[in-house]
């Protein structure tokens, strides 16, 4: 299996390309095809890292790799959310102590993003439980699971509590 080192690497490259995703969306020209360069790179990356813990067969190959586009797809949508929410926490942030209103709001909106990944990942771990082994399902949950908590955790060291 790929060392949590290799882990590491490709989920610190999808932070920066998340950073970058939001911190250069109001940027102009030529830096949104270097960010779909890269966040293509780290999505390529993404799924051999999962291929190569996965040890699947001919036969899971088949049935495994289109559940893993359908939930990156939706994954997607959830980080698009999440983006959204930083991005709207960013604008709060910079113009000075982020009043009651808007700091329910993030809130509610941050959980809601939350809620939607849980419930993406619960649906799809059934989804897969079924075409392969329950524990190949379970390694597979276990290897996004890394992938978020590393992610997250970048994340939390580069966002500012609200005051």
């Amino acid at each position: 299996m790929k060392s949590l080192k290799s882990l590491a690497t490709i989920t610190l490259m999808a932070a920066l390309s998340l950073f970058l995703l939001v911190s250069a969306s109001q940027a102009q020209g030529t830096s949104d095809a270097n960010q779909k360069i890269l966040m293509q790179k780290i999505k390529a990356d993404k799924k051999l890292l999962v291929a190569e813990n996965m040890a699947l067969t001919d036969a899971e190959n088949q049935v495994f790799w289109p559940q893993y586009d359908a939930y990156q797809k939706e994954l997607d949508q959830i980080n698009h959310r999440l983006i959204s929410v930083i991005k709207e926490y960013a604008d709060a942030y910079n113009k000075g102590p982020i009043p009651n209103d808007t700091s329910t709001k993030l809130m509610r909106d941050f959980l809601a993003t939350e809620e939607a990944e849980v419930d993406l990942k619960s649906a799809y771990a059934k989804k897969i439980a079924v075409v392969m082994s329950p524990a190949k399902a379970a390694r597979y949950i276990q290897i996004e699971n890394k992938i978020r908590a590393l992610l997250k955790a970048e994340m939390a060291q580069q966002i500012p509590l609200i005051y």
